[in-house]
């Protein structure tokens, strides 16, 4: 897989870290780059790279979401849910907060036919992201540049208390979960600008 054609527009910055970055973080960015359009089979040796380079590489300071957590999701969406399943459940040893690898965990079990354990799982990965965001939105340093408009708290809301449907709840926690990477680089981008405009106060 060329690199080059991992970096889309919606990735601008992607140009800026991958020239400053090496190892795994480059892994990393390359992976989630080809997990947001859509092509999580080229997503995968990326991220396994990366977590040979680095098992407890983590792409936000604020959300807790690993290396392990991508790549587990990386499987999940190419349907190979025996190889996602011990990837996830290996990340929530690491870190039983990490909510988005609780997610997909959730996710991976119900499309496997474990619906009550899945569904039970997924909608813990969705409250503890809920959580973390209003957590992070009291923050007076981080809170600005998060979910500003609520957009994936309403939406974990509205799951939740909707009692949908299997394939409903799976396509709508799916969503929450792509809204919560995209929401990385957006926060990264408004408070890297905010910051400048403000003269680097």
């Amino acid at each position: 897989m060329n690199a080059r054609n991992l970096l889309v527009p919606g990735c601008l910055s992607a140009l800026l870290i991958i020239t400053a970055c090496g190892g795994a973080a480059q892994q990393v960015l390359l992976g989630r780059n080809a997990l947001q359009i859509g092509r999580p089979e080229a997503a995968v040796p990326f991220l396994r790279q990366a977590v040979e380079l680095d098992p407890n590489y983590r792409v936000s300071p604020v959300l807790r979401e690993s290396v392990l957590s991508y790549l587990g999701r990386a499987h999940y969406e190419t349907g190979n849910f025996a190889e996602a399943r011990p990837i996830l459940e290996k990340a929530i040893a690491s870190d039983k907060d990490n909510h988005a690898a609780r997610l997909y965990l959730g996710l991976t079990l119900l499309r496997s036919g474990d619906r009550e354990r899945g569904r039970k799982e997924a909608e813990s990965g969705l409250k503890g992201i809920h959580e973390s965001l209003e957590h992070i939105a009291a923050d007076r340093v981080y809170g600005d540049f998060w979910d500003t408009g609520r957009e994936i708290r309403s939406g974990i809301q509205r799951i939740l208390g909707g009692k949908l449907e299997a394939d409903e709840f799976v396509a709508s926690a799916q969503r929450i979960g792509s809204l919560l990477d995209e929401e990385i680089d957006k926060a990264t981008r408004f408070e890297a600008s905010s910051r400048y405009r403000a003269g680097g106060e």
